[in-house]
């Protein structure tokens, strides 16, 4: 049952947000930053958070049925519902989620998905709406099945999954400086924004959900600088605002390089390998094409 009140006090989360929301654009509205807000980037943020819900929902009605049968028939434990056990499953989840994270920018197939979370120029608390609709396609789920085999109940562990992605909202805003002694603990609003930007000493940094100490045991730790002011956005621009073409750019452009590839090694990086090995196959493959056009 704790799942589904979760999902209930998410649902009553929705109000904060919106008023999160609001009352940043008017911070800076007030303060003559007009640059962190624009209705096109936040009209396209809540479309995509509109799309995203509804492929989830759907994908959780496919996925439960196979999280149901590992836990009931291949769990290793059989782990309660007391909140010892709920602070474990808290615990398993986060640090699932860093794979999970770290994962979706090291390896292509996942970036198409993720990539559309990065994909905005601006740094605001409806930029945590802008989620894609192929995590499905991509394999999210398949990051918390082992969860269910550990023993943990499939309910409590959509409602932790849940949990974890409410308390990300609030780590994406420009307007909360650094937070002191939490910055060694928790994923904060600075570190966030050291992972948005696309500087060349930010990327690939900071995938904490809620706690950061995976990101300093597992060095991919960076602190926000004062001295190199956060750019947000992709390293290869998508210049669209329009939800559908913002979700499925990459995963065009993936498919389409892959098919030009000139050996299965090829196809498989442009897959699955890294983004930046991807990128440098792909300049490959355009140089040998101009080559050869009469």
């Amino acid at each position: 049952m704790m799942g589904f009140n979760i999902e209930l006090l998410l649902l009553a989360l929705a109000p904060v947000f919106l008023g999160c929301v609001a009352w940043e654009a008017w911070y800076w509205a007030r303060r003559g930053r007009h640059d962190i807000y624009s209705w096109r980037d936040t009209l396209c943020n809540a479309a995509l958070a509109l799309l995203h819900q509804g492929a989830d929902k759907l994908a959780w009605l496919a996925v439960i049925p196979l999280y149901q049968y590992v836990y009931q028939q291949h769990r290793l434990f059989d782990l309660g519902h007391s909140w010892g056990h709920f602070v474990l499953l808290f615990l398993a989840q986060d640090f699932l989620y860093y794979g999970f994270h770290r994962a979706s920018h090291r390896v292509r197939w996942l970036w198409a998905a993720h990539s559309v979370h990065h994909s905005s120029t601006r740094m605001n608390f409806s930029t945590a709406f802008r989620q894609s609709l192929m995590y499905p396609l991509a394999g999210m789920w398949a990051f918390w099945l082992p969860l269910a085999w550990l023993g943990f109940a499939p309910p409590l562990v959509v409602g932790v999954v849940l949990l974890n992605l409410a308390f990300q909202f609030f780590v994406h805003t420009q307007a909360i400086p650094k937070l002191g002694w939490l910055e060694y603990v928790f994923n904060t609003p600075s570190i966030h924004r050291s992972h948005h930007a696309r500087n060349p000493c930010y990327v690939d940094r900071n995938y904490a959900g809620v706690l950061v100490i995976w990101d300093r045991l597992f060095g991919s730790y960076v602190a926000e600088r004062d001295d190199t002011p956060c750019d947000y956005g992709t390293i290869k621009p998508v210049n669209s605002h329009n939800p559908l073409w913002v979700s499925v750019v990459e995963w065009r452009d993936m498919l389409r390089e892959a098919l030009a590839a000139r050996s299965w090694r090829q196809r498989l990086t442009l897959l699955f390998g890294p983004p930046e090995a991807a990128e440098r196959i792909a300049g490959q493959l355009a140089q040998n094409s101009q080559r050869h056009t009469p």
